[in-house]
């Protein structure tokens, strides 16, 4: 008997299996540190679609995001022929902002390639200024919240550039 949505267990967004395009390897032989970038932007797209503030949200209700801060850790190279899933969680939202975190995963084999935590603004694309969600999407907003706030939470998150403390 298939399994219900409502039996299943919560988990982070998972993003489409996407593919390293060949021009992304850098002369070291991997993914270029600002492709990584391109494939978290690329799954964070389609999470918005699930928030209901992708496309078709930006053309009739002149509402987007702009990424305000973006902390990319690099923990594992990852090459071309390699397939690569994101996940994303949710972390934490209020009226003008979200805070998200991604993994970046080999798409078969799950092992973790990179992590990246980004505070993204909502904007009002009129007035190009930070502006509130729209009630029914913060409602929506705040329902995939408290689902991801009951996940266990990712190593990495907050984590700040510093130099190793010597002992």
């Amino acid at each position: 008997m298939p399994e219900s949505a409502a039996s299943k267990p919560a988990e982070p967004f998972r993003s489409s299996i996407m593919q390293i395009e060949p021009q992304w390897i850098d002369y070291n032989g991997h993914l270029n540190m600002a492709y990584y970038n391109v494939m978290f932007d690329r799954a964070i797209d389609e999470f918005w679609l699930e928030l209901g503030i992708g496309p078709v949200y930006k053309n009739e209700r002149h509402g987007s995001t702009f990424t305000a801060e973006c902390h990319v850790r690099y923990l594992r190279e990852i090459h071309l022929g390699d397939p690569v899933q994101i996940l994303v969680w949710l972390l934490a939202a209020d009226d003008k902002r979200l805070h998200t975190f991604e993994e970046m995963r080999h798409g078969t084999e799950g092992w973790l390639s990179a992590t990246s935590e980004n505070m993204s603004l909502h904007m009002d694309m009129k007035a190009r200024r930070v502006a509130p969600f729209p009630p029914d999407i913060q409602q929506r907003i705040a329902g995939i919240g408290r689902t991801h706030s009951a996940l266990a939470q990712p190593e990495g998150i907050g984590r700040s550039v510093a130099m190793p403390v010597k002992r």
